[in-house]
C-alpha cells in the first residue's frame, strides 16, 4: 500500500480482492491505513473473503522503538486497520528517532520538527533488544501473530538472534535483479526467515521521488526483453517470476486494475535455468531506497545503515 492514494485504497482493495490477491503490506509511515481500513471492512463484511484468508502486514515507525511505545504503536495501526490482529508487524528500518506525540502528528513521519527553521531527524539511542522485547510482548497479548524486521543486513539479524525469545519470521528487503542481495537471501533460508522483496521491480517504484532515473529500469535490460518474448509475457511479468521463482515472496505496487492482473499471472509459466541465471547476472548492488543517501537528501540528516 506504499504510495497508493489514500482515497484509492478502500476501491483498491476491493478490486485486488477480486483479481486473488490475499496479502496487504501497509505501515503507519504510509499515512492511508484508515483508508485500508475501510477497504478491509468492505470486503470483509461483503462476504467477498474471510478473515482468515487475509495476510496484513503493518510496520513499527522509527519514533516508536522505544519500549513504552510499541504497544500503543501497534494499538492505532490495529484501530486505523479495524483489525483485532495483524498477521505480521515489522520493524520498519533499524533507525531509532525521538518519540513524537500521537496527538502532535500521525504518522510523524521523518523530521522531529518539520515547521522548525532548519528541520531535521532527531536520532535516539535505543537498543535493538528493547524494541525487540516489545514486539515479543506483542506476541504474548495476542496482537500480532508473526513479527519481523525490515531493512536488516546479516550482522543485525545474526546479533537479534542472538536472544530472541521469538525469532523473527520475516525480513522485508528492497530485492531486484539490480540488487540480488544473494548473501542474504541465502543466510534468511539457512535460518529459516522468510524473505520478502519490496519495490520487485526496481526503479519503477522511484521514478516519482527522483530517486532513480528511467535509464535505470531493469525492464529495458536485453536478457527481460527476450525472455519476455520467448515465454510471450511482459517485461514486468519476467521480472517478478525471477522473485517468486528464486524463492522469494514478492509485494509489488500498482493502483491499475490492469497491472494488477498482469502482476499476479505468474504461475503458468517457468523460467529457464540459464534465463534465471541470466537476470541474476544483472545484479549492480543497486540499491535505490537507502537510508544513507535520502535521509541527508529530504530530511538533512546523514543517517546510514547499511554500511
Amino acid at each position: 500500500m506504499w504510495k497508493v492514494a489514500p482515497e484509492r485504497c478502500e476501491s483498491l482493495i476491493e478490486e485486488a480482492t477480486a483479481i486473488g490477491y490475499r496479502h496487504f503490506d501497509c505501515a503507519c509511515d504510509y499515512g492511508n491505513e484508515a483508508d485500508v481500513g475501510r477497504g478491509l471492512q468492505r470486503v470483509l463484511s461483503s462476504g467477498q473473503v474471510a478473515r482468515e484468508d487475509l495476510w496484513v502486514t503493518s510496520k513499527l515507525w522509527n519514533n516508536y522503538h522505544r519500549r513504552e511505545h510499541v504497544r500503543a504503536a501497534a494499538e492505532r495501526s490495529l484501530a486505523d486497520l479495524q483489525l483485532d490482529t495483524l498477521d505480521l508487524y515489522l520493524i520498519h528500518f533499524p533507525i531509532a528517532q525521538r518519540f513524537v506525540d500521537f496527538e502532535t502528528r500521525y504518522p510523524p513521519g521523518w523530521f522531529d520538527d518539520p515547521d522548525a527553521e532548519h528541520p531535521q531527524m532527531q536520532l535516539d539511542q535505543v537498543p535493538l533488544a528493547e524494541t525487540w522485547g516489545a514486539m515479543e510482548e506483542l506476541v504474548s497479548a495476542g496482537l500480532v501473530r508473526n513479527i519481523g524486521v525490515c531493512n536488516f543486513g546479516t550482522a543485525l539479524l545474526r546479533d537479534l538472534l542472538s536472544y530472541a525469545q521469538v525469532r523473527p519470521a520475516v525480513l522485508q528487503v528492497e530485492s531486484h535483479p539490480y540488487l540480488t542481495q544473494d548473501k542474504l537471501l541465502r543466510y534468511c533460508q539457512q535460518q529459516q526467515i522468510a524473505y520478502t522483496a519490496f519495490s520487485p521491480l526496481g526503479a519503477l517504484s522511484y521514478f516519482s521521488l527522483d530517486m532513480a532515473t528511467p535509464d535505470e529500469s531493469v525492464l529495458s535490460a536485453e536478457v527481460i526483453q527476450a525472455a519476455a518474448a520467448a515465454h510471450h509475457r511482459t517485461p514486468a511479468q519476467i521480472v517478478l517470476r525471477w522473485g517468486v521463482q528464486r524463492q522469494t515472496a514478492i509485494i509489488p505496487k500498482s493502483s491499475h486494475s490492469e497491472r494488477l492482473r498482469e502482476n499476479i499471472e505468474l504461475f503458468d509459466f517457468e523460467l529457464t535455468e540459464q534465463e534465471m541465471q541470466a537476470i541474476s547476472g544483472l545484479d549492480q548492488h543497486r540499491r535505490f531506497n537507502d537510508p544513507g543517501v535520502f535521509c541527508e537528501q529530504a530530511f538533512h540528516t546523514f543517517c546510514p545503515i547499511y554500511e
